[in-house]
């Protein structure tokens, strides 16, 4: 079985292509395909498995798989990956280009150097900021600044769905952040019925934020397209920063820009590590 993998600022995927042809996978289900493909000891290793579709809605159709085998709606840094490849495939030749995703069909704008693109602009629609659509257990809307606790510890967070849910939390520094412990525990909090990603943020200035993340079904990663998209509206609802900010992640920068129009828009890299062959025994 033939894989690309790719990664946006460390974010890592496992490419798997059907988009002219469908891949036998016998008795595995994309979900166990993505739980051994990503396992880095006995797999590729990545934060998750890419299908590359082909769309009736679309120029392609993106599918996502978390490291632990669950389907989110969207990822940010994949779906930059995904628009690269699929356009260096030749599948598609035209800029912007748009993509379905279980969060509805988003437009990308390719930045080209000749025909080798450079990086990728997200249109990523508005945010949502309604308690049921999130999906998070709250009775003002927006979710600003309301409380949590969680194993005796409380905090305020801010709720922000970018087609999938994220919990913002800002701090004033990481010294007393028990990552391991609060990310994990708040992701599987009552509070948010479809779990949720969790982003701690430390506001540098007003254009700029540092970001932790803890992902929904993947954990700790260098990157979170989505939650770079998040933390931004949050910044914004808390008056914290303005609209346009550089948010800092582990693995790199991310420029997010909440316009006018009232959507977001995320640019940043994607960027190939290696094209291989899975054999099957590892499939086993």
């Amino acid at each position: 079985m033939e894989f690309i993998k790719m990664h946006g600022l460390g974010n890592d995927f496992v490419f798997l292509d059907q988009f002219e042809s469908v891949t036998d996978l016998g008795d595995r289900s994309y979900p166990e395909l993505a739980l051994k493909l990503c396992h880095r000891q006995f797999g590729v290793g990545g934060d998750g498995l890419i299908v590359v579709l082909p769309s009736e809605q679309a120029d392609a159709k993106m599918r996502i798989f978390n490291s632990d085998g669950s389907e989110p709606e969207m990822c940010g840094n994949g779906i930059r990956c995904f628009a690269r490849y699929i356009y260096d495939q030749g599948y598609v030749k035209k800029n912007p280009l748009q993509v379905e995703t279980l969060a509805g069909i988003l437009t990308l704008q390719l930045a080209l150097e000749g025909d080798r693109v450079t990086g990728v602009t997200v249109d990523m629609g508005e945010p949502i900021l309604k308690p049921e659509f999130i999906p998070v257990r709250a009775q003002r809307e927006p979710v600003v600044a309301e409380t949590i606790q969680v194993e005796g510890q409380e905090f305020k967070f801010t709720a922000v769905s970018m087609g999938n849910p994220h919990c913002v939390i800002f701090m004033e520094n990481y010294e007393s952040l028990d990552f391991e412990r609060w990310g994990p525990a708040i992701e599987k909090h009552a509070l948010f019925p479809r779990k949720t990603n969790v982003e701690f943020i430390v506001v540098n200035n007003r254009n700029e934020l540092t970001m932790k993340v803890w992902e929904r079904g993947a954990g700790p990663t260098l990157a979170c397209g989505t939650g770079a998209c998040a933390s931004a509206v949050g910044a914004v609802l808390n008056g914290k920063t303005e609209r346009k900010v550089t948010v800092h992640l582990p693995g790199g920068d991310l420029l997010i820009d909440w316009g006018s129009d009232n959507r977001v828009y995320m640019t940043g890299p994607a960027t190939y590590v290696f094209r291989g062959i899975v054999l099957e025994d590892s499939l086993y």
